[in-house]
Formats: C-alpha cells, sequence, structure tokens
C-alpha cells in the first residue's frame, strides 16, 4: 500500500478524520479526536497503528516489518515498514484493528452517533 491508499482508507472509515497536530509532515488520523494511526510524509517507509498489547507482540515475532513504534509507548503502537512484505489485506486488517480499539474506548453516547450517522464499520 501506498500514502494515498492509507489515507482513503483510514478516511473511509466512519468519522475519521486527518490533520497535523504535531508538525507539517505528520499526518494523523482520528476518530472523535482520538488518534488511531500516523504516517510521516517525508518518511513514508514506515506507519504507525494503535495495537492490543498481546497482538502487537505476535505480530513483531511473525513480521520483521512490524516493530514497536519509535516515540510511541511501544506497548500500544506498532510501526509498520510500508516496503516490506506486508499484504494490502494485513494492512487493511491492522488498520482496522487500529480504529476498533480507540473506537471502542469512545463514551458510548459518541459511539452510537458515529453508528447512527454511519453504515456501520469495517469488518476487523
Amino acid at each position: 500500500m501506498n500514502i494515498e491508499t492509507i489515507r482513503e482508507y483510514c478516511l473511509s472509515l466512519p468519522a475519521a478524520t486527518e490533520d497535523f497536530p504535531f508538525d507539517e509532515t505528520t499526518l494523523v488520523f482520528r476518530v472523535s479526536g482520538k488518534i488511531f494511526a500516523m504516517i510521516d510524509l517525508e518518511n513514508t517507509e514506515w506507519f504507525v497503528l494503535k495495537c492490543d498489547p498481546e497482538y502487537a507482540l505476535e505480530l513483531r515475532e511473525h513480521h520483521p516489518e512490524i516493530t514497536g513504534a519509535w516515540h510511541m509507548n511501544k506497548k500500544h503502537w506498532n510501526q509498520i515498514n510500508l516496503f516490506g512484505l506486508l499484504t494490502d489485506e494485513l494492512i487493511r486488517t491492522l488498520i482496522d484493528h487500529s480504529y476498533h480499539l480507540v473506537f471502542k474506548k469512545l463514551p458510548r453516547k459518541t459511539r452510537e452517533e458515529i453508528l447512527a450517522n454511519t453504515h456501520g464499520l469495517h469488518n476487523s
């Protein structure tokens, strides 16, 4: 996957938004103000996603392209090397996983409002 495909996919998720809160090159994707993905537009080799801690360890053991995210809590964030051998399907699954982790922590009312205004969440 390339950055434009990733961007389009992230923004296709219900209530997903994008912004540059840190600098002019770090593109952040959010749901209801909470970050679920990041990519540096100057170094598009790496893409950062939230991940369940146990699943993160499993992914890192099986895929050399997936490591603990630099400058982030490595227990909860992975960085994905987009120039490795990961399939687009796996990358989309990891994006969905990250989104769902953040979504399920939102207040119930917020989740209900998002679901009421969309056709549902992508399958993960």
